[in-house]
């Protein structure tokens, strides 16, 4: 059974950044694509950041190129976002999500495995 586990949120001002990780384990294929959704309070699930961990190739919503990168380590089965120049807009909780294959990248009901959350607030 895959389990993720999200950490490094916290609260920043416009402007700031911060890291995010997420810690997988009892993967094997089904992480293939690791990805960040976040929600807002009142709004729909969004997704961030996709990367796909056998090849590297990453994706991103339109709302946060430039500002975000999906990365991972392999060694440490973690996947991370690094989010700067952060704006109110930005704040959510954000959600790693994990799967074997997908069609539509940025759809949540792709995703079979989810992590609790982590809290990120940008204050102005």
């Amino acid at each position: 059974q895959v389990e993720l586990v999200e950490s490094g949120g916290g609260s920043v001002q416009a402007g700031g950044s911060l890291r995010l990780s997420c810690a997988a384990s009892g993967c094997t294929y089904r992480c293939r694509n690791m990805a960040w959704f976040r929600q807002a309070p009142g709004k729909e699930r969004e997704g961030v950041a996709r990367i796909y961990t056998s090849g590297g190739s990453t994706y991103y919503a339109d709302s946060v190129k430039g500002r975000f990168t999906i990365s991972q380590d392999n060694a440490k089965n973690t996947v991370y976002l690094t989010m700067n120049t952060l704006k109110p807009e930005d704040t959510a909780m954000y959600y790693c999500a994990a799967t074997s294959s997908l069609r539509i990248w940025s759809d949540p009901n792709e995703y079979p495995s989810w992590g609790q959350g982590t809290q990120v607030t940008v204050s102005s």
